[in-house]
């Protein structure tokens, strides 16, 4: 689906209400000169349903929401309803509406008139293009949300995309794990439930700059109207609808160790032994694609039989030195693999729609040719099988049976438009929702199978996505502009209901052997909810030097002591669907002027981090009234101010709300010690 740039709105009917009003215990229904028009009241929400939906659904959507009470007041030319503190008033001819909470209007078709018509953009069409539907936005009023992006966290002024793309890299709008949910300070949020691409006109002048305009491909429109007082309240109902991620195990937000990729054996175990020898901590390393699975026959559950005579050993004495074991998989099957013929006379593979036969999906090689070795021609696992979908996560079961306690189920973003599932449905509509079953599946066989607990690493996704946990920001540029966008990225996704996320540390390709980008990315990442070390080449902390190493390990070293603090900020976000990472707008919705500083972040409730994106140690930080004391100690400093610093390579920017309390734990070399709960040795009060 294009977007059209600059439509002929004047060419464009608006819908109309033509239909007898039904009233209903929840709302009404009616029909409109496009279809039925169904409104229902929701406890934070009103749902708004136009057109006819298909009747292939998907799980994005945690539970069917259930309807409450609602009022309905139908008169000549609108219909009022009103449920608890919510009212919606919805005219016929245009169709159009008005969103009140309490006695304040927090949304409604937009105020941009037109010279010869009321509404410049139609509140509602449907197009060859897709339904539209437009909502107002007052002068200078910031939208948040939409997924993991790269760029500003507000996206007033932007064409925005939700389309699920194997970005390679953080540098444009293409993203991995997108949701279509956007949300203001003002009190509101839209979350246009769909599988389907929606492009997002958010104050774009080409539409609109008074507007925030949606245009989605799909049977019929459906979309969620949220209120809320407080951004956390509007991220509450949204991962209510959606779903709240779960509790991953303590021993997950230790350090993961990785890289693109150890070769053999002998170079997997000597990284553990030097990572052991050196004392740093670590709780999990990493089997990354090609080193434990044959490329040109991948993907398998099994080892490279070449490399790998004896897996088992080498899991075990990896566990013996007390590593968690990670390994890589994707949702491919290259026909040249020892599944391919199985699944394919099961019918279990995504077919061409054209052919009738597995689809055959050719990896470009410009990504790949000259840094890693060339991906095979594969077919892909259809998930809307329901034999397929248990034939690939029972696979699992002797590699957790092995010793394996981790899954990093990478891609899902290959799904193209001449594909065609199990189901019925074709590319366009299954290619977003792909990655959300891929990751189910995946995560349901660590939760049968996985005895120390359920965890994966997921790259790909879509709204709902969160509760699989955990997303990492996949194949940032090694330079500086892709540590802040990685850091961006995790706010964005954070404020799209992602509670945790983790980055490349030190980037994941064009590397420079940086030991300061490195130091800093490290810096920056132990104040996520998890943390890992990955890239192409080395990604040791002794592989950048004494000054980097010792950098690294001071950060290690407070990231540790800070467990019980994260595991806090874990628990909360499983109760309430607030981020560990929480932007200034989420954590500052009463100080409009924090929320320009978008590199900057809380880590929980009272930790303010203002990571160090440029070479030379400078960082300006701005600090919300009331004092703050350095994390690492000194003196405090009064906030309500911008201030700067110039900070050596082995400190960092890190400061403690006045009065806050901040639960320690020892120093220790791995989380998974602790078993289900940290350990609490200090409780440090800042003030």
């Amino acid at each position: 689906m294009t977007f059209p740039l600059e439509p002929n709105w004047h060419r464009v009917p608006p819908v109309r209400l033509t239909g007898e009003v039904v009233v209903t215990p929840h709302g009404f229904e009616v029909e409109t000169d496009v279809g039925p028009l169904k409104v229902t009241a929701l406890s934070a929400a009103i749902r708004v349903t136009l057109g006819r939906p298909t009747p292939i659904t998907y799980p994005i959507l945690v539970t069917e929401p259930t309807p409450v009470a609602a009022d309905v007041a139908v008169e000549a030319d609108r219909v009022v309803v009103r449920a608890g503190d919510l009212s919606l008033t919805v005219e016929r001819d245009p169709f159009s509406f008005v969103l009140a909470h309490g006695d304040r209007v927090i949304q409604q078709s937009p105020g941009d008139g037109h010279f010869v018509r009321r509404f410049r953009l139609p509140p509602f069409a449907r197009t060859e293009d897709g339904w539209i539907a437009t909502f107002d936005l007052k002068a200078n009023e910031p939208v948040y949300g939409l997924g993991e992006k790269w760029g500003r966290l507000n996206k007033r002024g932007e064409l925005v995309r939700s389309e699920v793309f194997d970005a390679l890299g953080v540098n444009a709008d293409r993203a991995y794990k997108n949701a279509p949910f956007a949300w203001s300070p003002r009190g509101w949020g839209l979350f246009v439930h769909t599988p389907a691409t929606v492009w997002h006109s958010v104050g774009a002048p080409l539409w609109s700059q008074r507007a925030y305009g949606v245009l989605v491909k799909d049977a019929a429109l459906d979309l969620f109207l949220i209120a809320g007082d407080t951004p956390a309240r509007l991220l509450d109902a949204y991962t209510g609808l959606t779903g709240k991620a779960p509790t991953p195990p303590l021993w997950s937000l230790g350090v993961i160790l990785s890289k693109a990729y150890y070769r053999t054996a002998d170079e997997i175990l000597e990284a553990a032994r030097g990572v052991r020898a050196r004392g740093l901590p670590c709780d999990t390393i990493t089997f990354d694609g090609r080193a434990w699975q044959d490329t040109p026959t991948r993907f398998h559950f099994a080892f490279d039989e070449t490399r790998y005579g004896d897996p088992k050993a080498v899991i075990d004495e990896l566990k013996a030195m007390g590593f968690k074991i990670c390994v890589w998989e994707y949702p491919l099957v290259a026909f040249a693999g020892r599944h391919f013929q199985e699944l394919a006379d099961k019918g279990y593979l995504i077919k061409d729609q054209r052919t009738g036969e597995p689809y055959r999906y050719r990896f470009d090689p410009e990504p790949f040719g000259q840094v890693l070795t060339q991906l095979p021609d594969s077919a892909l696992l259809d998930f809307t099988n329901p034999d397929a979908y248990r034939w690939w996560r029972d696979a699992h079961k002797p590699l957790f049976e092995l010793g394996v306690d981790m899954i990093k189920s990478d891609f899902g973003e290959q799904i193209e438009p001449e594909c065609i599932a199990f189901n019925g449905d074709t590319g366009d509509r299954l290619h977003n929702i792909y990655p959300l079953l891929y990751n189910q599946c995946v995560y349901e066989a660590a939760e049968l199978y996985c005895p120390s607990g359920a965890f994966l690493f997921g790259r790909a996704g879509w709204a709902g996505s969160q509760r699989y946990p955990v997303q990492w920001g996949g194949d940032p540029q090694a330079d500086w502009g892709g540590l802040a966008a990685s850091i961006r990225g995790a706010q964005s996704w954070g404020l799209s209901g992602g509670p945790y996320h983790a980055t490349d540390i030190g980037g994941f390709y064009k590397d420079t052997r940086d030991p300061e980008l490195y130091a800093r990315w490290t810096q920056a990442a132990i104040f996520a909810s998890h943390i890992r070390f990955h890239g192409i080449g080395e990604r040791e902390p002794w592989a950048y030097g004494a000054e980097a190493e010792a950098a690294v390990r001071a950060a290690l070293d407070w990231r540790l002591r800070l467990t019980p603090y994260l595991w806090a900020a874990v628990e909360e976000a499983t109760r309430t669907g607030l981020p560990v990472q929480r932007a200034m707008a989420l954590a500052c919705p009463d100080d409009p002027a924090a929320w320009a500083f978008e590199t900057q972040f809380f880590c929980g409730p009272d930790i303010l981090v203002a990571p160090i994106v440029e070479p030379g140690g400078a960082v300006t930080v701005y600090l919300p009234a009331g004092r703050w004391w350095p994390l690492d100690g000194g003196a405090a400093i009064d906030g309500g101010r911008v201030v700067s610093l110039s900070l050596s390579l082995d400190r960092f920017a890190a400061f403690v709300r006045d009065g806050a309390t901040v639960p320690l734990g020892p120093l220790v070399d791995r989380l998974a010690s602790f078993g289900d709960a940290p350990e609490v040795v200090e409780q440090r009060r800042y003030g």
